[in-house]
């Protein structure tokens, strides 16, 4: 079982953004930018996306989609960068960061270190943004 499946399941904690029977979106732990989340597909652990089935591809960019729309509102930022690498954790997983530039989206960049209530705050203002 990959760690984003315990997230999902809840039993790793998360600061989660929104979840429907397919998907889960959560705040990124180490992230680029403040509002950095990851999207995941809850019942498969295929680790490329593009080996994905074509229904939850599309699901997951959906669910995505909508996500993503949350983030711009509740972010200071242009736009909500796209982003699939997929090496780190052997689970499909989508990066949406908050970005003012493209420098923003540099994995290389220096990791942001936020503190318990920052990441509430920012879960639940991307959160209030999806109702």
């Amino acid at each position: 079982m990959t760690l984003f499946t315990k997230i999902a399941k809840g039993e790793i904690p998360s600061y989660k953004i929104a979840e429907d029977s397919d998907f889960y979106a959560f705040l990124d732990i180490s992230p680029m930018t403040k509002g950095h989340t990851l999207v995941i597909p809850k019942h498969t652990e295929e680790d490329y996306i593009f080996r994905l089935d074509d229904e939850t591809y599309e699901g997951l960019m959906k669910f995505a989609k909508r996500v993503a729309q949350a983030i711009e509102k509740a972010m200071d930022c242009k736009r909500v960068g796209v982003m699939v690498l997929g090496l780190e954790v052997p689970h499909t997983h989508i990066h949406l960061v908050p970005i003012n530039k493209e420098g923003d989206m540099n994995i290389s960049n220096p990791k942001l270190k936020l503190s318990p209530e920052e990441m509430t705050e920012i879960a639940t203002r991307i959160e209030n943004e999806l109702k």
